[in-house]
């Protein structure tokens, strides 16, 4: 990844108010980036994008990834050369609760933005953001790579898994002729400052433990591939890199996820992040599962880590100290657009 690269680069982002979108957006006007947002008002309150100042240092369009026509008419006056497609629906369970909206905002959201991209002509590249839980999970102990078979049990699952075919179709229906690069970018289970989104084990332990409560946990027995945000951020900036410059090697889709050590239980995090936040508060499960979740799921980087010469830069205990500090921060009235930059700076500053 190099810094030089996104310096004056005009960069879209779909999503830009999401937990990650607002990490992405605010690492690329660091880089010096001139970056157009799209999406929703931020889905929480509080939110990162208004903690770190975001709607003062990028230019926000307001507008729903649904509507095409309003889409299509931000994307051509942005005229960017990169984009990257975060907006979502992003939770699983609410997924059950809405899952037509899931579909069309997760497939048809996707399909109308690289549909505005193949009528952009200064687009070069399109990183689409898509999750672990695309693969078809069969319960094994072997992670997954980027050629098995995509699937999904639940809604979300399912139309993360019909995102990544469809970007495929207009990859080589539409856009490849015209040489502009596809990817898309599949992580795991992200932890980081800045998380309010319901039913997700980080926001409601803080929750949880902000009110000297013990931390309701769903599943505890489920292992999941946690990673600090910056680290799949990292592989997204870096595909999109080389997707400008040599389209037909890099359209492909990508796994980022953790060392194995770093695939543990439910249990096992929020175990962690009590322990680590203090005060001898703990945790319990209910009694019943109200919906179909995986036990297990891990992902094989193997290809990212080979091709791209990325790996993480957070192991699973360095994650959990920076999550919490980042919440403890918050708690004590920090500027949190300071504190928010002083830890993408230290995360630049480590090892690659």
């Amino acid at each position: 990844m190099k810094g030089e690269f996104w310096g004056g680069r005009r960069v879209f982002v779909t999503g830009v108010t999401g937990f990650k979108g607002s990490w992405l957006a605010l690492w690329l006007r660091e880089f010096g980036a001139r970056v157009v947002g799209y999406s929703l008002p931020p889905p929480t309150r509080p939110s990162l994008f208004e903690l770190a100042g975001l709607a003062d240092s990028l230019e926000w369009i307001e507008g729903d990834v649904r509507d095409l026509a309003r889409l299509r008419r931000t994307l051509r006056a942005a005229a960017p050369e990169v984009v990257f497609h975060l907006a979502a629906q992003p939770l699983v369970r609410a997924s059950y609760e809405l899952p037509v909206e899931t579909f069309e905002t997760n497939l048809l959201g996707t399909v109308h933005l690289l549909d505005a991209a193949r009528d952009e002509a200064s687009v070069r590249a399109v990183v689409v953001i898509t999750s672990d839980k695309c693969y078809e999970n069969r319960e094994w102990c072997w992670p997954y790579r980027e050629d098995d078979p995509l699937g999904g049990h639940d809604p979300y699952s399912a139309s993360k898994a019909c995102a990544e075919v469809a970007a495929s179709a207009y990859y080589r229906s539409f856009l490849r002729a015209r040489g502009v690069g596809v990817a898309t970018a599949r992580a795991g289970n992200i932890v980081g400052g800045g998380d309010w989104a319901r039913d997700r084990i980080v926001p409601d332990s803080i929750a949880a433990l902000s009110r000297r409560e013990s931390v309701l946990v769903r599943s505890p027995s489920s292992e999941r591939p946690w990673q600090y945000v910056l680290d799949p951020l990292r592989g997204y900036l870096s595909i999109a890199e080389r997707l400008a410059i040599e389209p037909a090697t890099f359209s492909q889709p990508w796994n980022f996820g953790p060392d194995p050590d770093a695939v543990r239980s439910v249990a096992e995090i929020v175990g962690a992040i009590c322990e680590t936040w203090g005060g001898g508060v703990g945790w319990h499960a209910p009694e019943a599962q109200q919906h179909h979740e995986a036990q297990l799921l891990a992902l094989d980087a193997s290809k990212a880590r080979r091709v791209l010469g990325w790996r993480p830069r957070l192991g699973f205990t360095q994650a959990v100290q920076w999550t919490v500090a980042w919440y403890k921060a918050h708690q004590g009235g920090e500027d949190m657009r300071d504190f928010t930059l002083r830890q993408l700076r230290a995360y630049e500053d480590l090892s690659p």
